[in-house]
């Protein structure tokens, strides 16, 4: 019984193979096929999304005189690094963000008040005028609600660090950059008034965003393995579905019929004709 099986697995892998090498060729067509349309769907279809990561530190001040106060102050600061996250998400910086990029402007030069100083007659007499501040453009402008902010940035933390990682998405490299930076600003500016924090660092800021999705590989690799898979449904099927009868061994052996033999396939030329007058005149002249 081992022998059989083991036969009749032997048989079924030689004849799946030559099912293959018999259709090689739509099976590279329909492999090669899907793999242009998955790479063209990811690089023309689908809108790309760039991505762009700004990394902040958040430290308390430590106590120089008291030293075994500093690790007892990083792992307090590690501990309420959700908090930090909750409050990047939340409307008192988005909306602060949101302001800042539909009007991005920073300060080159701060303002200053008008000095005064008293004379021997006790008048107050203009020392220096007071001069605004000076401020310039700091990019282009984004019309970005606080709502649609929440759902652009992501904030990521490690286990043990003080580090976390605010990361924006966008349809464009620049405007993912704006939103991040925007965002760790505004956190910066907001969090010395929401707590008692007094030491915040914007270890790197970001750059000009990367193309996060779509993975043109990914996709690629994906239209590659649905081919071949669907190339080899397709033939499977169709030679399951086909009843007419291949072989004498499926006959005799298969069904147990006797072969009483074999006609061959013949094809007339259209110019064959059956010549039976010209037979029976002649046998009239004999």
């Amino acid at each position: 019984m081992e022998e059989k099986a083991t036969q009749t697995n032997t048989i079924d892998l030689k004849y799946l193979w030559n099912l293959v090498k018999s259709n090689i060729w739509r099976i590279i067509i329909w492999t090669i096929g899907l793999g242009i349309i998955g790479f063209a769907v990811a690089a023309f279809v689908i809108p790309p999304k760039y991505s762009s990561s700004t990394q902040i530190l958040v430290n308390q001040k430590k106590d120089r005189n008291d030293p075994n106060a500093a690790y007892t102050m990083q792992q307090a600061n590690i501990q309420v690094i959700n908090t930090y996250k909750d409050l990047i998400t939340s409307p008192v910086v988005l909306k602060d963000a949101s302001s800042y990029l539909a009007n991005p402007v920073k300060v080159v030069k701060k303002a200053k008040k008008a000095v005064y100083r008293r004379n021997a007659a006790g008048n107050r007499v203009l020392v220096s005028k007071a001069t605004p501040a000076v401020v310039e453009r700091d990019g282009k402008s984004y019309e970005i609600s606080a709502q649609k902010l929440q759902g652009m940035i992501s904030v990521q933390t490690q286990q043990n660090s003080q580090v976390f990682t605010i990361t924006a998405k966008a349809n464009t490299p620049e405007k993912a950059q704006a939103v991040a930076n925007a965002v760790a600003n505004s956190f910066k500016k907001k969090i010395t008034s929401v707590m008692d924090v007094n030491n915040v660092t914007i270890v790197s800021t970001a750059n000009k965003g990367a193309k996060s999705f779509p993975n043109t590989k990914l996709f690629t690799a994906a239209g590659l393995v649905i081919g071949l898979l669907i190339s080899f449904a397709i033939i499977i099927i169709r030679d399951a579905m086909n009843t007419t009868v291949r072989s004498d061994e499926y006959l005799t052996q298969d069904l147990g019929l006797t072969n009483l033999g074999t006609v061959t396939h013949f094809r007339l030329s259209n110019n064959f004709k059956v010549n039976g007058k010209d037979d029976k005149s002649k046998g009239k002249r004999v």
